[in-house]
């Protein structure tokens, strides 16, 4: 039988640990208390459905972090825009975006990125084809749009997940 560690999952258990302790709105012992149980235990009942843990480079994370949210906000101005503006016409648009990224999590954090930016939508990951169906409110050039999302989203994503040396830029 395969011996699984109490804290292969540091990042999950501390993202739950927080998130408890948000939601709770209180630093109280007990809550600080069943936090700590909570990202012990729950990482390690889940074992067997989680991808095992690969490290991160946090530098490149921190960029497409910051990137991310410029683009949300300025993304929620134009959406506004578009919205309230008296003689808007938006173009939507369908586009498929191919992935070269291959790891899991880096997939479904583009498909989540791509959400979480107002006015696209992630409708379908296909993995098989490697590819993602995305939905633009307002689109005038599609293919623009899909190079945008690889050169500011999927870029970054397979330097921080994939590590290989075409990806990073570092020789090994």
């Amino acid at each position: 039988m395969k011996k699984v560690a109490w804290f292969a999952h540091p990042w999950l258990s501390l993202l739950l640990a927080a998130s408890w302790l948000l939601l709770q709105h209180t630093l109280a012992p007990f809550h600080l208390i069943s936090a700590a149980l909570i990202g012990l235990l729950v990482p390690r009942l889940l074992h067997n459905f989680l991808p095992a843990p690969r490290p991160m480079r946090f530098g490149p994370a921190l960029r497409l972090f910051a990137v991310v949210l410029r683009d949300i906000v300025l993304s929620n101005i134009t959406v506004a825009r578009l919205v309230l503006g008296p003689m808007s016409r938006p173009q939507p648009a369908w586009m498929t975006v191919p992935l070269a990224l291959s790891h899991p999590t880096a997939i479904s954090l583009l498909a989540s990125i791509i959400t979480t930016t107002p006015g696209t939508v992630s409708c379908v990951v296909d993995e098989q084809r490697k590819h993602i169906l995305v939905h633009a409110l307002d689109c005038s050039d599609p293919a623009q749009m899909v190079a945008d999302i690889k050169a500011r989203y999927e870029a970054p994503l397979l330097a921080i997940f994939e590590h290989t040396p075409e990806h990073t830029g570092e020789s090994r």
